[in-house]
């Protein structure tokens, strides 16, 4: 039990049940710790009338503890949209505050480390969507969710692996084309266009998480664990998602995991994914790499209490581009959700992958 670590009786009655859910990836040396940084950030909460946004590569801690709202950046971006709360604290990267202040206009977003940024979204500026639109003229411009904000205020709709089929396919036929510009993550724009008959214009930017992946580690993974199912995510080269069981968004692949409960799992994603999904389905056995994202990783209980004691640091975003930025933002968020998460066969593309690299 909790208490059995020197808690006092209220700090152990209080954190149970987050100990119930990150025990089998916190040690009891740090545990006393963490409890009394998840009481006070909770405490602070309140004060401040604050939520906490967690994205699924936080740590047990974070996302267990302290989330008030977690999951992947589609999840995240509609509760900044109709949250209540006056503060919100982005428990991600820097792109997602933004987001969360661009359809929270009103609200003081914070990020408690300010260097917690993504290679994804750095590989991009608005400028060279200025020019791409120059290069394409009256093609309908979707752009993937992890980017700045001066970025999707160049864009036309924005969207996520858990929708960016949909979403591809509704601009096309929205604009009447037969192909679409999808940026900035090669292998997104890659493993889309095995999904649908548009053709898709890409960008070569890349996750430095996913994009390190190989077919060999898979090989390795499945000669050490016979068995174990391979999830991966779309972000990963297309090599990887052909040697996998399963390819789809962070969504569906938590579902995969939830209604199947497979004996082991191999996730072909950031590895604090597998350590959160762990805390609700106890029974999986979780193997394989863990490729950690460096800039999530800035964000800690220490930061986040320190975030929400001094209110810093606050994102902000020019009212000009907020305003534009929304638009394309908002063009997602009113989209009627998939019918089911994303998933992506490459095993049985149902086309032959056509993409223009840009």
């Amino acid at each position: 039990m909790a208490d059995g670590f020197g808690l006092s009786k209220e700090l152990a009655a209080e954190t149970a049940a987050v100990w119930e859910k990150v025990k089998d990836h916190t040690t009891p040396m740090e545990w006393p710790r963490q409890a009394e940084l998840i009481s006070e950030i909770n405490r602070l909460k309140k004060e401040r009338d604050a939520v906490i946004l967690a994205h699924n590569y936080m740590t047990p801690d974070i996302f267990h503890g302290v989330g008030d709202f977690v999951g992947d950046s589609l999840a995240l971006a509609k509760e900044a949209a109709k949250v209540d709360a006056k503060v919100i604290v982005q428990a991600g990267v820097h792109f997602m505050a933004e987001t969360s202040k661009i359809l929270s206009p009103d609200k003081t977003v914070l990020i408690p480390d300010l260097r917690a940024g993504c290679s994804l979204a750095s590989s991009i500026t608005g400028e060279d969507v200025r020019l791409i639109k120059q290069r394409y003229p009256g093609l309908p411009v979707v752009t993937y969710v992890n980017t700045t904000a001066d970025v999707k205020a160049e864009t036309d709709i924005c969207c996520t692996s858990a929708n960016a089929v949909q979403v591809v396919e509704w601009a096309a036929k929205e604009w009447g084309v037969d192909k679409v510009i999808l940026i900035p993550d090669e292998y997104l724009a890659r493993n889309v266009a095995a999904q649908t008959s548009v053709g898709i214009i890409a960008w070569a930017g890349h996750c430095e998480v996913h994009k390190r992946f190989t077919p060999q580690d898979i090989a390795d993974m499945r000669e050490a664990w016979p068995g174990a199912e391979v999830l991966a995510h779309p972000e990963c080269p297309e090599e990887i998602l052909q040697a996998a069981d399963f390819a789809g968004s962070t969504a569906a692949m938590i579902s995969y995991v939830e209604n199947k409960r497979p004996a082991k799992v191999v996730l072909i994603t950031e590895c604090s994914m597998a350590s959160n999904i762990k805390g609700d389905v106890p029974e999986v056995d979780f193997v394989g790499p863990c490729n950690m994202c460096p800039h999530m990783k800035r964000i800690t209980l220490e930061n986040i209490r320190d975030c929400l004691r001094d209110m810093k640091f606050e994102v902000t975003v020019p009212e000009e581009i907020q305003e534009r930025a929304r638009a394309a933002v908002q063009k997602m968020v009113d989209l009627p959700p998939p019918s089911k998460p994303a998933r992506y066969d490459l095993v049985r593309a149902k086309h032959t992958v056509a993409v223009e690299l840009i």
